[in-house]
């Protein structure tokens, strides 16, 4: 498997990409690297063994507009990584899959340009992992590539992420769950409604698993395998999930500053308690598939460290592997060529 790499992306750049690229390839025998960036910055790794270094002279940064990198950065380190997925005149493509920490809205609509989507869908979707009580974990998209979306693109989404649980679970028939204010189909916006009542009559058809509509609380359950929401509202949940790790972890922190008997109780638990911290840390899940485009490109937290993006080159170089792409894909072909198509809508860019 061949990965190319945004080396400048996301908050910190080279400083974190670099050294989780070497961990990586520690890691991964089997793997290969296309390091992307300027030539200054990726001159720490000259000579590395399994990698090739891919020139780029600019850097679209965390706060730039997604028209500038589309239109005025056309060198880009994120637009020469995505670049790399796109198969020459003999149909093969430099690499596999790639890897960006760098700004959300940016690289969606980058991707979207350079590799197009599959017929059927209009917008990408982030999807990725959060624990549940189960012991495994939730799939939840949209997680920040759509701000505004339609009841179809709900709809898409539950797709995209239908086939994403069965490459990766297994199941063939994964639940499906529609965030909402409410377990009721009366409550929720007129969008939500509408996406439930599209949502009921795809499992009608049997084209997917639809559980109903789910709470916020249900994620973390593991009511159901997928659960579907606009990218406003994924985003929120998924920091603010983020947020309630960092405070437990710091809790049990504190529990180690108090008295005698309550940090000889802390050290009993320890293993406990360090098992918890492992399950709830946030940088294990870090990586988000964009689903929908015809290449598979993976979305690092932006303020990813070392040990975070090192977890989403792992969870994007497995994806690879397990031909996630073309599972993908063929799930959209069979199931969308029934269900309604998205009315125009204008884009919605997110920059989380």
């Amino acid at each position: 498997m061949r990965l190319a790499i945004d080396c400048m992306g996301g908050d910190h750049g080279p400083s974190v990409t670099l050294p989780a690229c070497k961990t990586f390839l520690a890691a991964h025998p089997q793997a290969e690297l296309l390091l992307v960036g300027t030539a200054e910055a990726l001159q720490p790794a000259a000579g590395w063994e399994r990698c090739t270094l891919v020139a780029a002279t600019e850097v679209v940064t965390m706060d730039d507009a997604v028209e500038v990198a589309l239109r005025r950065k056309r060198d880009s380190s994120m637009r020469v990584a995505i670049a790399q997925l796109k198969a020459d005149e003999g149909g093969t493509a430099a690499a596999d899959v790639c890897v960006s920490a760098g700004n959300t809205g940016a690289l969606m609509a980058l991707a979207r340009y350079v590799l197009k989507t599959f017929t059927g869908i209009d917008r990408p979707a982030i999807a990725a992992l959060l624990p549940n009580a189960r012991g495994g974990f939730t799939k939840v998209l949209d997680l920040g590539a759509n701000v505004d979306c339609t009841a179809e693109h709900l709809l898409q989404f539950a797709v995209m992420g239908s086939a994403l649980v069965s490459a990766l679970d297994g199941k063939e028939d994964p639940s499906v769950g529609l965030l909402n204010i409410g377990e009721e189909v009366i409550k929720g916006s007129e969008t939500i409604k509408r996406a439930g009542e599209l949502l009921r009559a795809a499992a009608a058809a049997g084209q997917i698993n639809f559980h109903g509509n789910v709470e916020g609380n249900d994620i973390f359950k593991g009511s159901t395998d997928l659960v579907v929401c606009d990218g406003f509202v994924g985003n929120v949940a998924l920091k603010s999930s983020e947020g309630v790790a960092a405070l437990m972890t710091q809790m049990i922190k504190q529990e180690f500053t108090r008295g005698p008997l309550t940090k000889l109780a802390a050290l009993v638990a320890l293993p406990v308690l360090n098992r918890f911290k492992a399950r709830v840390d946030h940088r294990r899940y870090s990586g988000g598939a964009l689903l929908g485009l015809r290449g598979l490109v993976f979305k690092a937290h932006g303020s990813s460290d070392a040990f975070a993006f090192e977890q989403a080159m792992a969870r994007a170089y497995d994806a690879a592997r397990n031909r996630l792409l073309d599972r993908v894909h063929d799930r959209i072909r069979d199931t969308l060529a029934v269900l309604p198509a998205a009315p125009d809508a204008p884009a919605a860019a997110h920059a989380a």
